[in-house]
């Protein structure tokens, strides 16, 4: 993809949508099949049309080996979530922190091609027009694109659409603060049409299980923000706390039940995790959840994985960054469970809202209730959610903690757990143990989603990881700490050089896995 062609492409639709406002509007805009512009905008068939590839590459669903480079083979093993038995590459590859720039591009183009591209569509055929679409848009823009700055860092973002030969890059901080923006007019926007009483008119293009509800959407919005603001809680903790606050305060609030999980609900795909673990064999369970799952015995394991093949009735993972010869040495282990085998890809449950809100306490913001109120609803919610018994008694187990790793058919690939923190609250624990307490939970709720688990592993250390065995990084990433980031897109050195080169400026270091982003420091969490 070619991002300066895509841009040129959507600048010439604001161009025309503004020559729509001329005397030649009729001239300009005659449609070859018969169609009026009347009649278009009639239903809103102009914008609407514009919402569905937004929503099919939140998360890539088709083709499903996109999905497999977009995320699957990057942040989906990097959070610690899933691992995979395959020797890509012969092993020199993204799990073994050798950064793929073939597969790694996909990122990049994709959200542009098809997220950033419509929602710029959606702004210039709505804004101050049609402005419910317009805030509707924004918020699935910052759905979508805080993904890619939480992957790049720096990105291309307030001068996409840009005509000039190099597109700067804003510095992910400027992302934050214009997200931060958009997030206030799209929630002012639904909530006084909400008030008003006004229909919706997004129900029959809502592909999100919200049937075009404003309400839930500001709700979606309000807890977006929420999660926005802990992202930048060590970099910038008087904005994260203002903007924390604001998503509470507002009269949704945030959400609450598992009615309001975001969703995209697909009327074609299954989520593209059931085939690429259940008919590729490429992606199992990983051995730190083998690890922290096993070790707390949380029943939540039956719906997120499968028992292994090879081991009959048991649970087995695959440790990442290990060295790897033959597929056929683990493909057997765990597979990915029934959660993945479903039209619904959820993006945001209402247990991270819980968690995002009892670290919210922890830090002494204004939440409405206490961490640890927040910190035991977030699990009763997750086990409610997956249809798992027994939530009162996992809760209060202050006994059980991780357990160690023992891969049966390599024991160099064996760890002792790592990840070794019970369950229940303790109000005695430090602010530290209580943090990984809250984020250990949360990384176990948020499965299989694991951009966000990602971004929190960086972000906070936790949960504890087993380090990498197998590092061919050129001593770029730390085999303790794991990937920081992604480089940037070749599709974008290629053909808007200079605009990297204000990427990198921004970033503050090499263009490689190893540099952190803004919000990524290594000062301490409190």
């Amino acid at each position: 993809m070619k991002l300066y062609n895509i841009t040129k492409k959507a600048l010439l639709v604001s161009l025309l949508t503004i020559a729509g406002c001329t005397n030649n509007f009729e001239d300009i805009n005659t449609n070859p099949n018969g169609f009026t512009q009347e009649q278009l905008e009639q239903d809103f068939n102009h914008i609407r049309s514009s919402f569905k590839p937004i929503f099919n590459n939140l998360q890539v669903l088709d083709p499903v080996w996109v999905y497999q480079l977009q995320q699957g083979l990057n942040a989906d093993i990097w959070s610690g979530y899933m691992a995979t038995p395959t020797p890509f590459a012969g092993n020199i590859n993204n799990t073994t922190y050798s950064l793929v720039n073939g597969w790694n591009g996909f990122i990049w183009d994709y959200a542009y091609r098809n997220v950033m591209y419509n929602a710029y569509y959606i702004a210039n055929n709505s804004k101050d027009k049609y402005d419910q679409f317009y805030a509707l848009s924004l918020i699935l823009k910052v759905e979508g694109m805080h993904r890619v700055t939480d992957i790049f860092g720096p990105i291309i973002y307030s001068d996409f659409g840009s005509l000039e030969t190099t597109i700067a890059y804003d510095s992910q901080e400027e992302v934050y603060n214009q997200m931060f923006e958009e997030l206030d007019f799209a929630v002012g926007e639904l909530t006084t049409r909400y008030n008003a009483g006004e229909p919706s008119t997004f129900t029959a293009t809502d592909l999100s299980g919200y049937e075009g509800d404003y309400k839930q959407w500001v709700k979606f919005a309000n807890t977006l923000r929420l999660r926005l603001a802990m992202h930048i809680v060590k970099i910038n903790p008087v904005l994260a706390k203002t903007e924390a606050e604001k998503a509470i305060a507002h009269e949704f609030g945030v959400l609450t039940t598992n009615d309001d999980i975001f969703k995209v609900v697909s009327p074609v795909y299954t989520n593209p995790i059931a085939t690429i673990s259940g008919s590729w064999l490429d992606i199992r369970m990983s051995a730190d959840m083998e690890s922290i799952l096993g070790g707390y015995e949380d029943p939540r394991v039956a719906t997120y994985f499968d028992t292994s093949a090879e081991f009959p009735g048991e649970y087995k993972g695959v440790r990442t960054a290990i060295d790897l010869v033959a597929k056929a040495d683990h493909q057997d282990f765990s597979g990915i469970g029934s959660i993945v085998r479903s039209n619904e890809i959820v993006l945001m449950t209402a247990a991270e809202a819980y968690f995002l809100r009892a670290e919210g306490a922890l830090r002494g913001w204004t939440m409405g209730g206490t961490a640890q109120s927040f910190y035991e609803q977030g699990i009763a919610l997750s086990f409610e959610q997956h249809g798992a018994s027994g939530a009162a008694a996992y809760i209060s187990d202050n006994v059980k903690t991780a357990q160690d790793y023992v891969d049966p058919n390599f024991p160099v690939n064996n760890a002792l757990a790592v990840n070794n923190v019970t369950v229940a609250w303790d109000d005695l624990a430090t602010n530290e143990i209580k943090l990984q307490k809250i984020i250990t939970q949360k990384w176990i709720a948020g499965f299989p989603e694991g951009q966000e688990a990602w971004t929190d592993y960086r972000r906070t250390g936790y949960p504890k990881l087993f380090p990498a065995l197998v590092n061919y990084s050129g001593g770029t990433i730390d085999s303790q700490l794991g990937p920081r980031r992604i480089n940037f897109a070749q599709s974008e050195i290629s053909n808007n050089a200079g605009g990297v080169a204000t990427g990198v400026a921004h970033l503050g270091g090499p263009d490689n896995g190893g540099t952190r982003l803004w919000w990524d420091t290594t000062g301490p969490n409190f």
